[in-house]
């Protein structure tokens, strides 16, 4: 089924390093994607916005683990930290593409409602853009990634069908073992080519 087709699928080694993939149907083809607001894209690109503060009921990421960034490209995750939004400091804000730490809290305070801070625990998220070639490669992994998760589908398809195919016919060559063969017809059972009467 899908989990033994998952269990054949390599690791990503090299110049990435090992990324450990999720052997999950849901996780396993989609990168956890991280959304910036576009004016933020440019210095994400720049590598100048290497932080981003978010608020969550619990962990999402964690280092090492690569992400997706819609309008850049793929990430590297380095650390993951909770944080109190009060301890932000200057550099923080800095590394996060604000002036200060007051303008960075001032933007978390637009983009969550007091229940929300109140009730989320803020992490502190550093990341690192993939250079271009290394893009390219991870592109090309995922789509590989991709067509054997579509196989790995089509022979689950394949197979749950030929398991319901061979259960029929099971059921009816045990109706014909039973019937009165001159009242009730003859049913003929065709099992990988071979037809028996």
């Amino acid at each position: 089924m899908l989990a033994d087709c998952f269990s054949r699928l390599p690791h990503s080694r090299g110049s990435l390093g090992t990324q450990h993939l999720w052997y999950n149907e849901r996780l396993y083809f989609d990168s956890v994607m991280l959304l910036f607001k576009k004016k933020f894209l440019e210095q994400i690109k720049r590598g100048e916005k290497t932080q981003t503060i978010r608020l969550w009921e619990h962990r999402r990421m964690k280092p090492g683990q690569r992400s997706y960034v819609p309008g850049v490209g793929y990430i590297a995750i380095t650390s993951v930290e909770p944080v109190e939004l009060s301890q932000l400091t200057d550099a923080d804000a800095l590394l996060d593409g604000f002036p200060t730490a007051e303008t960075l809290r001032t933007e978390i305070h637009t983009l969550y409602e007091a229940d929300a801070r109140e009730n989320l625990t803020p992490y502190r998220i550093r990341f690192s853009v993939y250079p271009p070639q290394e893009q390219q490669k991870i592109a090309e992994e995922r789509q590989i990634q991709k067509e054997q998760k579509k196989q790995c589908q089509q022979k689950n398809r394949d197979t749950t069908q030929e398991e319901f195919v061979v259960q029929t016919l099971d059921k009816l060559l045990k109706i014909s073992e039973t019937a009165d063969t001159e009242n009730e017809p003859r049913v003929c059972n065709c099992v990988a080519g071979r037809a028996t009467t």
